[in-house]
């Protein structure tokens, strides 16, 4: 495949959004950028991450699957890349300035769309799994909490969401800068670090009648290959935040940015390997959407676990937040300078609509699958690479040794999310794709 680090002496653009960057912001180290992008991947996929990873080795088949993961986080991470490369091909210094450079007002909407549905729906997704795993550990640390006038309001879904996300996530959305959310984010990969252990001590100590068919284990190839391709390809999309993680390092170059997008991905793979695998390990046929939930109710680590799961939740949603602003900005006031006014009102309006919806519903259902499956494969294979293919030396032609990769990744994300959308329109007409409203 292509290197994008290899030809960074050669590139000019008439905006070097490496100038841009340096002029705006001081801008964070090496560090600081790695945890933004770790957690982007992990955090922003972490409920994918816990809740599918296993369960797609489970449907994929176990070789399969872990050869899905390891391609898979490969394209990742040359994708990733190419989104700078094209942007310093294509003289612009955001995602949605590259599409419109490349495909003009149609292709500045389709970006600006799908970026902010796979955001906005993340950020969704993120306040209900706090509804879902803080007020469960409260009670299981505190069983008679209910019955206390006042503090039993600690157990209620609704008010957990609403403290944690204007008292936590909220302040941290108000910062212009994403390396300054960099401490949190390594406090988010702390906790995944306590999820994957805690799966791994407590695994193989899981009542026998939760565990699955030993048997299953070495299975080469599942039912689901399709459907755990949507759901490992979700869990790695990190590109809408590159450029921001780009343009936050100190001294923004494409063989940094290669550094910190190797160092991120790899520390990613090896997350989701351990915990999918040492979770399909031993539960196989009975694993479950969300892992935890294979474990007792009453089990105290396992508690911890889930924790930390919310506890991510509500640190990583800032990182969304940043996106779905941005987007609006690029789209809308691309030519206005930054006005405090605005970014308050942005920041305000998007984080108590995605909160109204995570307090008002359990389960997003076929909605978030469709909104988050296929913009999650646009974002992450269609879009960089037709990008390229663009850019590119015009006088070659797409099966060129520089421009089959590109072409190959394009029509693999085509396929995925041809396939994708029909599964999820297929679960639509059934029972599977009701949506959950909370009571």
């Amino acid at each position: 495949m292509y290197e994008p680090a290899a030809r960074e002496e050669s590139l000019t653009s008439p905006v070097d959004i490496e100038e841009m960057a340096a002029k705006q912001h001081a801008g964070g180290n090496m560090f600081d950028s790695v945890a933004n992008m770790a957690n982007s991947i992990l955090g922003a996929g972490v409920h994918t991450t816990t809740s599918g990873l296993p369960y797609a080795i489970s449907q994929a088949g176990f070789l399969c699957g872990v050869i899905l993961l390891v391609i898979l986080c490969g394209v990742t991470d040359w994708t990733v890349r190419l989104v700078v490369l094209n942007a310093k091909l294509s003289g612009g210094n955001s995602y949605i300035e590259i599409m419109h450079n490349c495909f003009g007002p149609s292709g500045r909407a389709a970006v600006s769309l799908f970026q902010f549905t796979f955001a906005f729906g993340g950020m969704c997704a993120f306040g209900i799994i706090i509804g879902d795993t803080i007020p469960h550990v409260i009670r299981s640390a505190f069983p008679t909490l209910y019955k206390i006038p006042v503090l039993s309001i600690f157990t209620n879904r609704q008010v957990i969401i609403t403290l944690c996300t204007l008292c936590v996530s909220y302040p941290l959305s108000l910062y212009r800068d994403i390396h300054k959310l960099s401490r949190a984010s390594g406090l988010a990969l702390l906790s995944m670090l306590v999820i994957i252990a805690s799966v791994l001590i407590e695994g193989p100590h899981a009542p026998q009648e939760l565990k699955g068919d030993p048997s299953a284990r070495f299975t080469i190839l599942g039912p689901g290959v399709f459907p755990a391709i949507g759901v490992i390809s979700f869990a790695f999309v990190c590109h809408h935040n590159s450029l921001l993680i780009y343009g936050s390092l100190r001294k923004p170059t494409l063989d940094r940015f290669a550094q910190v997008t190797h160092f991120s991905t790899a520390i990613s793979l090896v997350a989701c390997c351990t915990l999918a695998i040492s979770a399909f390990w031993n539960f196989t046929d009975k694993t479950q959407g969300n892992v935890l939930n294979n474990f007792p109710a009453n089990n105290t680590l396992i508690n911890v676990a889930r924790f930390c799961f919310g506890l991510n939740m509500f640190t990583t949603l800032p990182l969304e937040l940043f996106v779905c602003r941005e987007v609006i900005e690029q789209y809308f006031f691309s030519h206005e300078s930054f006005n405090p006014q605005r970014h308050l009102f942005f920041t305000t309006t998007i984080i108590i609509s995605s909160m109204f919806l995570s307090l008002i519903t359990c389960d997003l259902g076929v909605t978030l699958e469709i909104t988050g499956g296929v913009s999650a494969t646009a974002l992450a294979f269609i879009f960089p690479a037709a990008c390229y293919l663009k850019l590119a030396n015009p006088s070659l032609p797409w099966y060129s040794r520089s421009k089959l990769p590109a072409a190959t990744c394009f029509a693999f994300g085509l396929v995925v999310m041809v396939v994708s959308l029909f599964l999820a329109l297929g679960k639509a007409w059934t029972r599977e794709g009701e949506a959950k409203i909370c009571v």
